[in-house]
């Protein structure tokens, strides 16, 4: 593509999409302001980070990224965001390079899991067993210790052999 440099970037996965598309100062007509368009994959960094309180590795993981996109699409929302703040600009959120997730679905009762678009309207019983215990399931991310997934370091200690990564050789744990 004329104008693209270096690799193309990875889809985000995104999971919901905002109720309003535009926020703007009070008392001055759109047509008068400077804009600041906010993709969809930086307001979900913005909403995993700040709202939900993950770390960058949690919410880099939610989003299938790695930590340094993630960083990049965070300090660029927030850049943005503080821009719009100071200077008195609208906020448009639109567009993008994202995936649209499944919001996943678990019966408490019968451990039914089931998938519903995030258009579609939220379940209000189990379609396996009928309860209305029912709840949002967010899958489990999987954040490895130092030394990432044991790359980096000689073969002799990524085989066990030797000193080298001791959080448990990069099998990572599991963060609800």
């Amino acid at each position: 593509m004329p104008g693209q440099r270096g690799r193309p970037r990875n889809k985000r996965i995104v999971f919901s999409t905002p109720v309003a598309d535009y926020f703007k100062p009070r008392g001055i007509p759109l047509t008068g302001l400077e804009v600041e368009t906010l993709t969809l994959e930086e307001l979900e960094a913005i909403k995993l980070a700040d709202l939900e309180g993950l770390t960058q590795e949690e919410a880099a993981a939610r989003m299938g990224v790695s930590r340094k996109a993630f960083w990049r699409d965070i300090t660029s929302a927030r850049r943005k965001i503080a821009l719009a703040l100071l200077n008195g600009r609208a906020i448009q959120i639109h567009g993008g390079n994202y995936l649209m997730g499944n919001l996943v679905y678990i019966c408490r009762d019968c451990g039914n899991r089931w998938t519903v678009k995030e258009e579609d309207d939220a379940p209000e019983r189990c379609p396996e067993c009928g309860s209305i215990n029912i709840g949002r399931f967010m899958p489990p991310v999987i954040v490895h210790g130092p030394g990432g997934r044991g790359g980096g370091m000689r073969r002799g200690a990524r085989e066990g052999r030797g000193a080298g990564n001791r959080s448990g050789r990069g099998r990572g744990r599991v963060v609800p």
